[in-house]
């Protein structure tokens, strides 16, 4: 009699797998991007990660948990590659330098909880909202204080500092909405690029602007190479 390659139960609630968990959210938030939250069913994400659906319940208290815990996860990503890291900075301009290319990266890595925790929010319980939503206002908060700072010394344009990290937090979750790896620009350069109009558009002249690195043209395989033979004279 032939044995299933999915498993009938999940372990026990005390030994549950946590890189497991993970893969629950990541398989579910991809789902989620593509069909919708509530378009989506438990099966589906079950299927996705090889699990019946009692099996699925070990890890999940339900679909609405699940989203809970997505968003959880997004904002942990968040806090962790960005803040984390932005606060090793002791330069402001530096500071915002790093905030800017760590969340585009994050953004262009295709991370779909980030792109959930944008357009997902209104599938969660009042309390869970609340919870993810004063996680979400605490990073727009660091955002805005690199700015006030950065004011403070002189250094931001006359931008309100509200309206300067909200905008600057909307530009750069709208590159997935256009950017293809297979276009002409690299990682490096849509960063580069993304920062260099961010910080033009923020910080007074000669306050560590940089130039982005020009793009390169991607040969085609089938181009020819330039003849090197001389014309009649």
């Amino acid at each position: 009699m032939p044995t299933s390659t999915r498993p009938s139960a999940a372990p026990a609630r005390a030994d549950r797998d946590p890189g497991k968990a993970v893969e629950i959210c990541v398989a579910a938030a991809r789902i989620f991007s593509e069909k919708g939250f509530h378009a989506t069913s438990i099966n589906e994400v079950a299927d996705a990660v090889h699990l019946t659906k009692a099996g699925l319940y070990y890890y999940i208290k339900g679909k609405q948990d699940l989203l809970f815990r997505i968003m959880e996860l997004a904002m942990d990503t968040l806090e962790q590659e960005v803040v984390a890291k932005a606060l090793l900075e002791e330069d402001l301009v530096a500071r915002l330098r790093t905030i800017i290319a760590r969340y585009t990266r994050l953004i262009i890595a295709g991370r779909n909880e980030l792109s959930i925790l944008v357009n997902e929010i209104e599938g969660l319980s009042e309390a869970q909202r609340a919870q993810i939503v004063g996680r979400q206002r605490e990073f727009m908060r660091f955002i805005r204080e690199t700015l006030d700072e950065l004011a403070a010394e002189g250094k931001l344009n006359d931008v309100d500092s509200t309206v300067g990290a909200y905008g600057l937090s909307g530009m750069i979750l709208w590159v997935s909405r256009w950017y293809r790896s297979r276009g002409r620009l690299d990682v490096d350069q849509l960063v580069d690029h993304v920062t260099r109009i961010a910080l033009t558009g923020l910080l007074e002249e000669g306050c560590g602007r940089t130039k982005p690195a020009r793009p390169t043209r991607k040969k085609s395989s089938t181009e020819k190479k330039p003849s090197t033979k001389k014309a009649p004279s």
